[in-house]
């Protein structure tokens, strides 16, 4: 039966996304549904850049721009960068980046071109990086990179836990547009978890890969859940982002 999958963030974690790939048992009739932040943590991040572009030769593949991404992307096309985004990760990948041939560079310029910021399927579920402010929906943001900086929509969600939507006065009307939301970008440790948090209809699949946390895949209509191995334990010469 062809399930739709979603994956959190992945954080230069190659290894840990091999791994939770095939504990998921994930076949070419698979929908993937990548929620962002392919890069800056581990050491492969180019190589999980790499690994996607082959992935989506045989998977029906949708690749969601994260704030990580958007950063690495805008370093290859100006060489530009800045301390931020070097100490939160993008150091590794500059220099996993500087082992690359000027084919596959031009390759990985053409996979950041081609992500989308969001997307909305038939079942009306949402699947964006980080979030929206607008209350009628990501496509009326006057500023698109929200979609993936944003993280008032996690922070709105878990203050109101699973609260019945007739306890609040003034329900958010954003939580109204969809059926389900499922995003990353927050880590679920944050609010003392693991695995993927469910708070009112958004799925938040982060579990801190690019920390101590695992890479974790959700399919979308069981909400079955499978995890990698921590990264750190994969990585055990390396820091990440702690």
């Amino acid at each position: 039966m062809k399930r739709v999958l979603a994956i959190g963030d992945i954080h230069g974690g190659l290894k840990a996304l091999q791994q939770v790939m095939k504990r998921a048992e994930v076949t070419p009739e698979d929908k993937l549904i990548f929620l962002g932040d392919y890069v800056d943590g581990w050491s492969d991040s180019a190589k999980v850049v790499s690994y996607l572009i082959n992935l989506a030769k045989q998977n029906s593949c949708v690749f969601i721009r994260g704030n990580h991404d958007d950063l690495v992307h805008n370093w290859l096309k100006t060489e530009e960068t800045n301390e931020t985004w070097l100490a939160h990760g993008g150091q590794v990948t500059l220099d996993a980046y500087r082992k690359l041939t000027d084919e596959e560079t031009k390759k990985h310029n053409t996979f950041y071109s081609q992500m989308v910021d969001y997307v909305v399927d038939n079942d009306n579920r949402l699947f964006l990086h980080a979030g929206f402010t607008n209350p009628n929906g990501p496509q009326h943001e006057y500023f698109k990179p929200m979609c993936y900086w944003d993280r008032t929509l996690w922070e709105m969600v878990s203050a109101m836990a699973n609260k019945p939507k007739d306890a609040f006065k003034h329900y958010p009307k954003r939580l109204d547009l969809y059926n389900e939301i499922f995003i990353g970008h927050t880590p679920t440790q944050r609010v003392g978890s693991d695995v993927p948090v469910n708070y009112q209809n958004v799925w938040n699949v982060d579990t801190g890969a690019a920390f101590k946390g695992a890479v974790s895949i959700i399919d979308v209509n069981t909400k079955d859940v499978w995890q990698s191995d921590p990264v750190m334990s994969l990585y055990p010469d390396e820091s990440g982002r702690n």
